[in-house]
């Protein structure tokens, strides 16, 4: 019987590897709730044997249940009623149902809210799986930031009035963010709230390109400051399914098919308001950012492995001139090319949820020792990670939404004409997989999220953290001095960038050069440690460093070189067509 979890052992060598006895210790309140709840572990050997169970469940739906009805949901989607409403496909109703009675939909909810309590690495790996059987699916399955923010935010009635049911998969929810002329620019939303003489909310407006926009629980984004026109004047609002919310239509995308896509008309819709006006934007939306990044960065590294399995069963199968095509040297790169490529992937993902993990649990930690001696180290610790969560989390989804284009390209190559028919899945990859780079912001996007962090200076700390207690061989302290080289030849480049006459438009031009290499250094010391607990990852490493380095090492000759002709050049280079 198929299990996505126990077929692919790459999942837990890394959560072994990254080591979660402090997060477990931060989230379980030093095993303080194993008093109060009969499930809650008491160590963090029980607290990690927990979350590989609740990975063995994952993958056992994934494998037997989910992946099996993938094809059908692509090619039926999702219907939109007469009334409005939409009715699911088969596949994602029957997900919804199981992942609900699982519990795992609820996965990262506290205990007395009806959920298991378990770190956002755990979601990521959940994430992983999911994605892999069904990549659409991901977007129900990893709405899980819906609840979190309530839980995070919200008055104690109206977590307990929605939280639980949303761990148990009896509501589904949605993120209520962009407009028709407002995508990447939040702070420009039009859609408005407003109270009336009771004190009562209501919002008007519409939406569009809503992720499960038919979902029960909607947190919109509206306008609360009439006059304001910047992201000060945003609140974040409730909204239930009810008669003043309708889904105009479902769009009509190149993929994920399962996931319904929607435009919605809000017309004075009941609302409540989710924590303090005017904080909307600044602060909610930026806290469903590390879930949302880390949430794609997850759906990018599944998709891939779904394309990169289907890729090498293929060739390992299909002869030409009378051998398999997997003996030839070109496609053996390809295929090596593209495992080692969803292997840096991983490594960054669950590194960075990890990150985000201990952001979270040393500043509820530092909350409770306020006033100690203890408590300035804790904060230390806590800022530590807040700086890196600004780096990795946007790095994170922009390789792996890259990534997964690359893989499930690579793919449709491997299996050639079959690879570009329906008989085969890689081409619906290749489709869902294209999605990751756009929504929840685009590669462009987390480029200019990750560059702070990478020219101030995060880079070789992040490197630092992936190492420290790492037991190195000589061996792997001579990659690991490959890996500092590397680094300096970034600080260098950094430097170049900085000094440039045009700084600002310089800056611009060579980010994602700047953020390759920094991924790159990041991704290697990721090896390295992997490494040190599993010989076979020697190979990966070796790989990497001999492949991957010298690639973004031409990148920053370019960003040392001061070439801008494609900015001052640029009408030359790239003329407007001309009508006859």
């Amino acid at each position: 019987m198929a299990n996505f979890y126990k077929d692919n052992p790459e999942i837990a060598e890394i959560i072994d590897a990254l080591d979660l006895t402090e997060v477990a210790g931060l989230l379980e309140n030093g095993f303080a709730y194993a008093k109060e709840y009969d499930f809650a572990p008491e160590n963090a050997a029980d607290a990690i044997d927990n979350y590989k169970r609740a990975l063995d469940v994952c993958g056992k739906i994934a494998g037997e249940r989910i992946e099996p009805t993938a094809e059908a949901t692509d090619r039926v989607g999702n219907i939109l009623e007469d009334d409005g409403t939409v009715t699911y496909t088969p596949g994602i109703k029957l997900a919804i149902e199981l992942y609900g009675k699982s519990g795992l939909m609820g996965a990262t909810l506290p205990y007395y809210l009806g959920g298991l309590n378990m770190p956002c690495t755990i979601l990521t790996a959940l994430n992983d799986i999911v994605s892999r059987a069904d990549c659409s699916l991901m977007n129900m399955f990893g709405l899980q930031g819906i609840a979190e923010t309530i839980n995070a935010f919200a008055d104690e009635d109206i977590k307990r009035q929605y939280v639980p049911r949303l761990a148990t998969g009896e509501l589904t929810g949605a993120m209520v963010l962009t407009e028709p002329d407002a995508g990447s620019d939040l702070q420009s939303v039009k859609t408005i709230a407003y109270q009336d003489e009771k004190g009562e909310w209501f919002v008007s407006g519409v939406k569009r390109f809503i992720t499960n926009g038919c979902g029960d629980v909607l947190l919109v984004l509206a306008r609360t400051e009439p006059g304001t026109t910047n992201g000060s004047g945003l609140s974040c609002l409730l909204v239930e399914k009810c008669p003043q919310v309708k889904v105009r239509r479902i769009e009509h995308k190149l993929g994920i098919n399962g996931s319904p896509t929607c435009e919605l008309v809000f017309k004075d819709a009941p609302a409540k308001l989710i924590g303090q006006r005017r904080r909307g934007l600044i602060t909610y939306v930026m806290a469903l950012m590390n879930g949302a990044r880390v949430g794609i960065s997850a759906q990018g590294t599944g998709v891939g492995e779904a394309a990169y399995r289907a890729a090498r069963e293929y060739a390992a199968s299909r002869k030409q001139f009378g051998v398999t095509i997997d003996t030839f040297p070109a496609i053996r790169e390809l295929l090596a090319n593209m495992s080692v490529d969803l292997q840096a992937s991983r490594a960054l993902a669950y590194y960075s949820s990890k990150s985000v993990d201990l952001e979270g649990g040393l500043t509820k930690k530092f909350e409770s020792l306020k006033g100690t001696p203890e408590a300035m180290a804790v904060r230390g610790r806590m800022k530590k990670y807040s700086a890196f969560n600004k780096m990795l989390t946007p790095m994170a989804k922009y390789y792996a939404s890259e990534m997964a284009m690359r893989v499930s390209n690579n793919a449709v190559s491997v299996l050639g004409g079959s690879g570009y028919m329906k008989d085969y899945p890689v081409e619906r990859y290749f489709r869902d997989a294209r999605i990751c780079s756009i929504y929840e912001g685009t590669s462009q996007l987390q480029i200019v999220a990750a560059i702070a962090g990478v020219e101030g200076g995060l880079v070789p700390e992040a490197v630092a953290d992936v190492l420290e207690g790492v037991e190195l061989d000589d061996t792997l302290k001579a990659k690991t001095a490959e890996i500092g080289k590397l680094v300096d030849e970034l600080g260098e480049a950094i430097k170049a960038v900085k000094d440039y006459p045009d700084g600002k438009m310089y800056h611009s031009l060579q980010a994602r050069r700047l953020v390759d290499a920094g991924i790159a250094a990041i991704v290697g010391a990721l090896f390295v440690r992997l490494a040190a607990k599993n010989p076979a990852k020697r190979q990966s490493l070796e790989y990497w460093l001999n492949v991957q380095f010298p690639a973004v090492r031409a990148g920053l000759e370019v960003a040392k070189g001061g070439y801008v002709s494609s900015v001052t050049d640029f009408e030359t280079l790239a003329p407007m067509p001309k009508a006859e």
